[in-house]
């Protein structure tokens, strides 16, 4: 099936970090309004269960090794393409300060953040100019935009994947492709501050201690289904999104 003529009828597209967060709320999010999506992550089971559940096209693959990301194009490819590529897919390792900062933590963000998503979107760029009505999501964070202590690593990560971004919507608007970035701020998700602390949960229930509501992974995954369903003449450039009671990243409300 060509993607021009798949976008015609039904929309489809490739997710990134499907297994947990705010990866599978934007799955199950287009799922529901009839897209087609191939779910993708590292973790078969969870990735059945939101199969289960939705009804999208589950595939296990780390889309930072090579042998696997050549396989998930096959896949895609022959189960129809894509017209759309989100890539969720991401997160944070430590919260140390630069002094004390863990070079094996940078080099898995490095890799998850920035040459993961890159090489995804090298490998489905050909698929997406052909169809001339592709589009590119990156998500990134408010972390993409100011620096903080304890961030440097999760920063620099996030900052490259924003240039990555900023880059591709030049390069490739000639062939009419999309290129969208959402930047959330505080987003209370199952996994992600849990993953930065190193799996402690009184640390990571710090993070979002007195803070009314912070942003869901439902909320995020409305914002990027806003964007990638408009006309495919506008092109959100930048959404950043926060809770209320985050006026910036240093500035954020907490109840007693």
């Amino acid at each position: 099936m060509n993607p021009a003529e798949n976008a015609e009828s039904v929309r489809s597209a490739l997710v990134t970090g499907a297994s947990t967060g705010i990866g599978a709320a934007t799955a199950r999010a287009l799922a529901e309004q009839g897209w087609r999506v191939f779910a993708v992550a590292r973790r078969t089971e969870r990735l059945q269960e939101l199969a289960e559940q939705s009804g999208v096209i589950p595939i296990t693959a780390d889309i930072t090794e090579d042998a696997q990301l050549a396989k998930l194009l096959t896949e895609v490819t022959e189960a129809g393409g894509i017209d759309t590529l989100i890539n969720i897919a991401g997160g944070a390792r430590g919260a140390d300060k630069l002094a004390e900062s863990k070079a094996q933590d940078w080099d898995w963000m490095y890799r998850v953040n920035v040459l993961g998503t890159m090489k995804l979107i090298q490998a489905f760029l050909p698929m997406l100019r052909a169809g001339r009505r592709g589009t590119v999501l990156n998500l990134t964070s408010t972390a993409a935009l100011v620096a903080y202590e304890g961030g440097s690593g999760y920063n620099a990560a996030k900052f490259a994947e924003r240039a990555l971004t900023q880059a591709l919507r030049l390069e490739e608007v000639e062939h009419n492709l999309r290129v969208i970035e959402v930047l959330p701020g505080m987003v209370r998700t199952e996994e992600f501050a849990l993953n930065r602390l190193g799996g402690d949960q009184q640390a990571a229930a710090k993070v979002y201690r007195g803070v009314a509501e912070p942003l869901s992974a439902d909320d995020v995954a409305d914002v990027v289904r806003y964007a990638v369903t408009l006309p495919h003449h506008v092109n959100l450039d930048e959404i950043v999104l926060r809770p209320v009671a985050q006026a910036a990243a240093h500035k954020v409300i907490r109840e007693p």
